[in-house]
């Protein structure tokens, strides 16, 4: 798995769209489709959307690539920050083989309430990070799957 590192990169893949959410997380992914032969990163004619044909530009390969968020917003203390981040590639490496290749941002949408974690970086908080990011992957993996029993079982109920 690789990590983002520039900024683009992060704007790219959240423009993707958000594929999971819990009550503290986003998931946003960006699924990077082989390029063409004979697409270039700039476009050719002052027309052209340069966003998809950049996009995919800015990563080198087609591979799995994944990036955190964390505003200061959201975890005032670099402790709690990085804390965060860890525990967001760790889990993130226990689902590496569930992730298509495409880019992938973990967002912070809100903060854990200080009052029932006053440690900035106590094994609770870390513990309840983890089992909350364990269901945003579980969510994503779920919503990526195709939905054909869903749809078996809708077409058993509508014909009996």
């Amino acid at each position: 798995m690789h990590r983002l590192k520039t900024r683009p990169q992060f704007q790219a893949a959240m423009a993707g769209g958000t594929i999971a959410r819990t009550a503290h997380f986003a998931l946003h992914r960006l699924v990077l489709a082989a390029e063409a032969p004979g697409i270039t990163a700039a476009p050719s004619e002052p027309g052209d959307q340069p966003s998809k044909v950049a996009s995919q530009a800015l990563f080198a390969f087609e591979a799995t690539w994944l990036g955190a968020m964390v505003p200061k917003r959201w975890a005032r203390r670099a402790v709690t920050r990085n804390a965060i981040k860890r525990q967001i590639f760790a889990v993130a490496a226990l689902h590496e083989a569930q992730l298509p290749a495409a880019a992938h941002v973990v967002r912070l949408r809100s903060t854990f309430d200080r009052k029932q974690f006053i440690s900035p970086s106590s094994d609770v908080l870390k513990q309840a990070v983890r089992a909350e990011l364990m269901q945003l992957f579980a969510r994503a993996h779920k919503n990526s799957q195709p939905a054909k029993a869903e749809r078996t079982d809708g077409a058993k109920a509508l014909s009996v």
